[in-house]
């Protein structure tokens, strides 16, 4: 049995604007287990995006427990989870939120300059088939290499989780399938436990398991015997 990395129980986010309650998450259970990579599905609004927060440490919850390994994150300081979105959290979303005046080293030095193991940004371009664009700016990129880009400058500090909020949804399907097989390289070759969010359900081929979310909660789980490739994935 894989080892817990994170452990989900009765989550529960409720946001609230005046006296309007807009429940976002109704008792999550769930439990991430060391290297997988695990697929979110479900249409807006229904809760992928706001468990991913929580366990990224970008969000917290309204009642319940979020264990990753050891430690209880929904007790944690400001201060502590800023730390551990530091040492253990990468982060890549649907808008690539590149500094458009550094190159795409320069990018992904930004985050190794304050990591701990960090790879060498170029090692890091060269894991997602950017050695031969380092030097360029992200205007000079197209959509999809500003978004290996965005992986590379989030995998370079060696994270243990990497959490993904719609990374293809800006994408035409053929520079999706070369960012997901950037994603599916560093899981495989970091052992990056990965928590991909999704509206697509082609995509879910890719993962180890699948998560059914709906209207805040998680209606089922798929797991795949057999994974497909990036390029076997038609959508």
């Amino acid at each position: 049995m894989a080892e817990p990395v994170f452990e989900v129980a009765n989550l529960t986010k409720i946001y609230r604007t005046g006296d309007v309650e807009v429940p976002a998450l109704r008792g999550v259970d769930a439990t991430l287990y060391l290297g997988e990579l695990a697929v979110m599905l479900g249409p807006s609004g229904s809760g992928k995006s706001t468990l991913l927060n929580i366990l990224g440490g970008l969000d917290t919850a309204t009642s319940g427990t979020v264990r990753f390994r050891n430690r209880e994150l929904t007790s944690s300081s400001e201060r502590e989870l800023t730390l551990y979105r530091r040492d253990h959290v990468g982060f890549i979303f649907q808008f690539y939120n590149l500094i458009p005046s550094l190159t795409a080293r320069e990018n992904v030095a930004l985050v190794t300059e304050i990591s701990r193991n960090p790879l060498d940004p170029g090692e890091a371009l060269a894991m997602v088939g950017l050695e031969d664009r380092m030097s360029h700016f992200p205007a000079q990129l197209s959509g999809g290499e500003q978004q290996r880009v965005a992986i590379a400058r989030a995998v370079a500090k060696r994270p243990e989780i990497l959490l993904c909020d719609e990374p293809t949804g800006a994408l035409d399907s053929k520079t999706g399938v070369l960012v997901l097989e950037a994603l599916v390289a560093t899981n495989r070759d970091l052992g990056t436990t990965t928590a991909l969010i999704t509206h697509n359900v082609a995509i879910g081929q890719i993962a180890d398991r699948v998560f059914h979310f709906s209207d805040g909660r998680i209606g089922g789980i798929d797991t795949n015997a057999h994974r497909l490739t990036p390029a076997e994935v038609h959508w």
